[in-house]
């Protein structure tokens, strides 16, 4: 089991708490954080490129020759793809990208990369990621102190309100309740921050 100090916005100290192995103590499999990765990207991939096809083109169908005697090929339409301006064959339709990957394995792929967080040492512990006040300035200067400027904040079953707010305006910083945790957002941040809420609800998650 692994142990890591807690610490306040301010900067102090706030105790201890215990990691489980079950959740943080994993040798990371970088095929499985890969497998979940990539079902995230395509499932959110718009997949909304698309072509006509010759039956969707507004030109003549007329045929352009006589079938015979013209001494070229016995074209019957100008909407077919060897012209220009005719449809396209075998390009990009509208379709979702998304492809199927089994419950237990994005399960286990989000311990991985827990995991992976916690043998980089690059997990923080916060006694609670309350701020006062919706101030951005504010924020920025509690994670300066904290020597934090890429990072992911997971909070409780409701993140702050006004860390929401604070957090909206600065381009490397996450802030999702710990429902939203995923292995694509803890990956693209240099650091993890967890609070003790956060901590407790992961580990009654995976018990």
């Amino acid at each position: 089991m692994m142990k890591l100090d807690v610490v306040s916005l301010d900067g102090n100290k706030a105790g201890s708490i215990d990691l489980e192995d079950e959740i943080f103590g994993l040798e990371p499999r970088a095929d499985l954080i890969q497998r979940m990765v990539r079902y995230q990207l395509s499932k959110r991939q718009a997949g909304t490129h698309k072509v006509k096809n010759r039956d969707e083109i507004a030109r003549t169908g007329a045929k352009l020759g006589k079938q015979k005697g013209g001494g070229r090929a016995r074209h019957g339409s100008a909407r077919v793809v060897q012209f220009r301006g005719g449809g396209r064959a075998f390009g990009p339709l509208v379709r979702s990208h998304a492809h199927d990957l089994p419950k237990k394995v994005r399960a286990l792929a989000l311990r991985h990369a827990l995991s992976s967080k916690a043998k980089a040492s690059e997990i923080v512990v916060l006694d609670n990621a309350e701020l006062s006040e919706p101030k951005t300035k504010t924020l920025s200067g509690i994670l300066a102190k904290l020597g934090l400027n890429s990072v992911l904040v997971i909070d409780g079953a409701a993140a702050n309100s006004n860390m929401l707010l604070a957090s909206r305006n600065l381009p490397n910083i996450d802030v999702l309740p710990v429902q939203g945790i995923n292995v694509y957002d803890i990956l693209r941040r240099d650091k993890l921050v967890l609070t003790r809420a956060a901590v407790d609800a992961l580990k009654e998650r995976f018990k």
